[in-house]
C-alpha cells in the first residue's frame, strides 16, 4: 500500500471519528486539517462513500459498478480501492478540486451527510451538513461534463483568416467543423460579415451586424464629426475631412479662402473612396480642380482629408500602425487593445509632397497590399527590420531614443476608446433590425484593425479603421519569373495567431463572468498590467502551463470614469430606438418623431406641431439626398441627432452645444420616466451580450425560488430561447483590408 492511501486512510478515520462526534455534540460544521497529496498522486476522492456493512456493494446511481474503472481528466484509470471497509470512489476529483467544488462525505449510521471545501490554501476542509446530497452530486456532474465538453468552432465562412483560425484552434484543444454543422457551435468565425452564414439563431459570431457599413469612409467621418462639434478638443486626432460629391462647394470655398489669407500655405490633400479598400483608389491632390469626381455617368462617393504632411520616420521612411481591436460587447461596452500590432512602412524615402512627387504611392501610402509589388519592399524573418515590424520593435527603438512610450501608448488608447465611442450609438441601432429583441440571436464581437500614423510631435492621428482587417499569416512571394507562391510571414503569424487565439479565449462560454472594471481616478496608469478577471482567475491549470498570458487587454470598461462624459450620442440613440415602435425599423416615420416631440412636451406655442412636421420633413430629405444609396424612407440616426441637436439649440440659446444637448437628454429622460418599456426591450436585446454569470445573477435577484443551480439553468436557456431570427437584410460585401 503507497503512502499516500496510508494518508487516505488515517484521514478517512479522522473523518469519521469527527463525523460521530459532531452527531452527538450536535456540531453542524468544523474545520479539519488534511495533507494534500502532490501532483503525482492519483485524485483526491471527490465523493467518499462510508457504509457500516459491505463496502463492496455500489449504492445509487452515482456509483460505478463493480469491476469497472473509471477514467480521470488526465486519462489514466483508477479502480475503486477497498480500503479497510471504505470505497474511495474518484471520478474526476482533480478537476473538481480545481474548480472549488465541495467533497462529500455520507457516514453510514450518523444519517448526516457532510460536506468539505478545500480552502484556498489547500490545508483545510470545512464540513458542513447537506439535506440533498444526491442532487449536490449530480449538479457537479452536469457541471464537469460541461467543463469538459470542447469548445466547438464553426470555420466553413473564416476565407483568409483560417490558417492563423486553425492554428489557434490547435493550440485551444477545441473542436473545428471546417465544414459546418448541423447542430449549434459555440462560435461561428465569418470572413466577412455577420450575414455570411443566414441560419444561426444561437451561440457567438464575430462580426456585428452593420459594422461593415459603419465604418466605411463616409459613415465613419459623420460619426466622428458629430463627436467632434460636441467635444472639438477631445477628437482632434481625426483629420478634417469632406464628403464628396456633396461638400464639394464647401471644400472649394474653404481651401480658396485659405489660399488667400496666406498665399505660402499650400495643403495636400488625400482622396478615398469611401468603399476602397488596400489603397485602392487612393490618390493625393493639392487643388480641388484635380478631383476625380466622376464614375463613368455617376458622382463618386469619397472622403477628401488633410495630409498629415509631417509624419514621424524611421530609417527616413513613413510607416503607420496597424493595431488590432476587439469590441467583446455593445452592451456592456467591453473594448480589448492587443499588446502587440504591425508596423507598416513605405519604400521609398518620405518627402513632403509636392507637385511633382505627389503620384509617388510607394513613398506617401503605407498600405502593405500597395507597397508588396514595390522592388524595394523587404521580407524579413525578424521582427524589427524590413518593410512589416511588430510594433513593440518599433516602440523600443523610440524608447531608446528618449521617446516616452508610455505617453504614446496612453494617447492611443484614449483614440481607440474614443473611436469607438463615436460608432456604438449607430451601431446598437443596425443591431436591433437585425436582431429584434424578443428574437433569437447569437451574441457577437468583433476584431478591428485601426491604422493610426504617429506625426512628428508623437501625436497619434486615427487614418482608418477596418472591419475586416487581413489575418492572413502568409505572403506571395516571386519564386521564379513569373511563379508565386505563398510563403510562411514569422511576424503576421507572431501578431495574428495571438490575437485570434486570445479572443476565442475571452469568449469561451465557459469562462465568460462579469468582469470588475479597474477604475482609477488619476488617469492612466499603463506601465502595469490590467487585471484581466475573465482569464485569469478561471483558466484550468494545464491553459496556464501551456499557453501564454493574455495580449488582449481591457481598456473599457477599465477606464469608464474618464471617458463616459463622451457618450451622449448613445443616450440619443436610446431615445431613437424607443420611439422606432415597430422591432427591426431602423428609420423613424413622421408619426413616430411626432410622438417624440408629446411624449417629450419639447412643443409650445413658439414651436408648433406644424413646426415639428416642417423639422421632420426638411431634415429627412436633406439627408435622403446624401444617402442616395438608402431603400428606407424616413428619418436614420445621424438625421434624428441633428435634429436633435436643432431642438437643443431652439430651447437652451444661452449655452454652449454640449451643454444643450445634456439639458434637452436630462429633459426627455425625466419626462419618459424610469423608461419601463424601453429597459426592457434592452434587457432582453441586450442578455446575449451579457456573461451567462450576469444572467444568473440577475435570475436569482428576480426569483428567489431559483436559487439551485438547476432551476438557474433552465430559467437561463428559456430566456436564451426566446428570442427567434429575423430575415437578414442582404449587406454589400467588403473586401478586406
Amino acid at each position: 500500500m503507497s503512502d499516500h492511501y496510508v494518508k487516505v486512510k488515517v484521514q478517512l478515520e479522522q473523518m469519521k471519528s469527527l463525523g460521530q462526534d459532531a452527531e452527538k455534540e450536535g456540531v453542524d460544521a468544523e474545520q479539519v486539517p488534511v495533507s494534500s497529496p502532490t501532483a503525482s498522486d492519483s485524485p483526491d476522492p471527490s465523493s467518499i462513500t462510508i457504509p457500516a456493512t459491505d463496502a463492496s456493494k455500489p449504492r445509487g446511481k452515482s456509483r460505478s459498478k463493480p469491476g469497472k474503472d473509471d477514467k480521470n481528466s488526465s486519462g489514466k484509470q483508477i479502480s475503486d480501492l477497498s480500503l479497510h471497509g471504505s470505497v474511495v470512489s474518484a471520478a474526476a476529483e482533480k478537476n473538481l478540486n480545481r474548480l472549488g467544488y465541495e467533497r462529500t462525505l455520507h457516514i453510514r449510521g450518523t444519517g448526516k451527510i457532510l460536506q468539505g471545501k478545500k480552502e484556498t490554501n489547500g490545508n483545510y476542509v470545512t464540513i458542513h451538513a447537506s439535506k440533498n446530497n444526491q442532487e449536490a452530486r449530480r449538479e457537479d456532474g452536469f457541471k464537469l461534463a460541461r467543463k469538459r465538453r470542447p469548445v466547438t468552432v464553426d470555420t466553413s465562412k473564416a476565407k483568409t483568416s483560417l490558417e492563423a483560425l486553425k492554428i489557434s484552434i490547435r493550440q485551444l484543444k477545441w473542436k473545428e467543423f471546417p465544414l459546418g454543422r448541423r447542430a449549434a457551435c459555440d462560435i461561428y468565425w465569418h470572413g466577412v460579415s455577420f450575414h455570411d452564414n443566414e441560419n444561426i439563431v444561437s451561440g457567438q459570431v464575430n462580426k456585428f451586424p452593420g459594422m461593415i457599413e459603419m465604418l466605411r469612409k463616409i459613415n465613419m467621418s459623420r460619426a466622428v464629426r458629430t463627436m467632434q462639434e460636441l467635444f472639438p478638443e477631445e477628437y482632434d486626432f481625426y483629420p478634417r475631412s469632406w464628403i464628396l460629391p456633396e461638400e464639394y462647394q464647401q471644400f472649394s470655398t474653404q481651401i480658396r479662402m485659405v489660399k488667400e489669407n496666406d498665399a505660402t500655405v499650400n495643403p495636400t490633400f488625400i482622396v478615398k473612396p469611401d468603399g476602397g479598400s488596400q489603397g485602392d483608389g487612393i490618390y493625393l491632390i493639392r487643388d480641388p480642380s484635380d478631383l476625380k469626381l466622376m464614375a463613368g455617368s455617376q458622382a463618386k462617393q469619397s472622403v477628401v482629408q488633410e495630409y498629415i504632411q509631417k509624419p514621424l520616420l524611421i530609417d527616413k521612411l513613413k510607416f503607420d500602425i496597424r493595431l488590432y481591436v476587439l469590441i467583446k460587447s455593445l452592451e456592456p461596452l467591453e473594448i480589448y487593445i492587443a499588446k502587440e500590432g504591425l508596423t507598416r512602412f513605405c519604400t521609398e524615402p518620405y518627402q513632403e509632397p509636392s507637385q511633382k512627387n505627389l503620384s509617388h504611392v510607394f513613398m506617401h501610402l503605407t498600405n502593405y497590399s500597395l507597397n508588396v509589388h514595390s522592388g524595394n519592399f523587404v521580407h524579413s524573418d525578424s521582427q524589427s527590420t524590413g518593410s512589416k515590424r511588430t510594433l513593440s520593435s518599433v516602440l523600443y527603438r523610440l524608447a531608446a531614443k528618449g521617446v516616452d512610450i508610455k505617453r504614446v501608448w496612453s494617447d492611443i488608447i484614449a483614440l481607440v476608446i474614443k473611436t469607438a465611442i463615436a460608432v456604438v450609438p449607430e451601431l446598437k441601432v443596425y443591431y436591433q433590425a437585425d436582431i429584434p429583441p424578443g428574437k433569437p440571436g447569437p451574441t457577437c464581437f468583433q476584431i478591428l484593425g485601426f491604422d493610426i500614423l504617429l506625426m512628428k510631435n508623437l501625436k497619434p492621428v486615427l487614418l482608418e479603421v477596418n472591419s475586416n482587417p487581413s489575418m492572413r499569416i502568409e505572403h506571395e512571394q516571386e519564386v521564379a519569373p513569373g511563379v508565386f507562391e505563398y510563403v510562411p510571414s514569422p511576424v503576421d503569424e507572431e501578431v495574428k495567431v495571438g490575437v485570434i487565439r486570445d479572443t476565442l479565449r475571452l469568449m469561451d462560454p465557459g469562462h465568460r463572468k462579469p468582469i470588475i472594471a479597474q477604475i482609477r481616478a488619476g488617469g492612466f496608469e499603463h506601465g502595469e498590467e490590467i487585471p484581466m478577471e475573465a482569464e485569469s482567475q478561471e483558466r484550468s491549470p494545464e491553459e496556464n502551463g501551456s499557453l501564454p498570458s493574455l495580449c488582449l487587454k481591457q481598456v473599457y470598461p477599465k477606464y469608464t470614469k474618464q471617458f463616459n462624459y463622451l457618450r451622449l450620442v448613445e443616450r440619443i440613440a436610446a431615445l431613437f430606438i424607443r420611439f422606432l415602435g415597430v422591432k427591426g425599423n431602423m428609420r423613424l416615420g413622421p408619426t413616430a418623431f411626432r410622438t417624440f416631440i408629446r411624449t417629450c412636451k419639447l412643443s409650445n406655442s413658439n414651436f408648433t406641431m406644424a413646426s415639428v412636421d416642417i423639422l421632420y420633413i426638411d431634415i429627412t430629405r436633406r439627408w435622403s439626398g446624401a444617402m442616395p444609396d438608402s431603400r428606407e424612407a424616413g428619418m436614420g440616426l445621424q438625421a434624428f441627432v441633428e435634429a436633435f441637436f436643432y431642438l437643443a439649440g431652439r430651447r437652451f440659446k444661452s449655452l454652449a452645444l454640449k451643454e444643450q444637448v445634456v439639458s434637452l437628454l436630462e429633459l426627455c429622460e425625466a419626462q419618459l420616466g424610469p423608461q419601463s418599456g424601453v429597459e426592457d426591450r434592452r434587457s432582453l436585446s441586450c442578455s446575449r451580450a451579457l456573461p451567462r454569470a450576469v444572467k444568473a445573477q440577475t435570475l436569482c435577484l428576480t426569483n428567489p425560488q431559483l436559487g439551485s443551480p438547476a432551476p438557474l439553468r433552465r430559467a437561463a436557456s428559456q430566456d436564451y430561447r426566446l428570442h427567434q431570427r429575423l430575415k437578414p437584410r442582404t449587406l454589400r460585401a467588403n473586401v478586406e483590408n
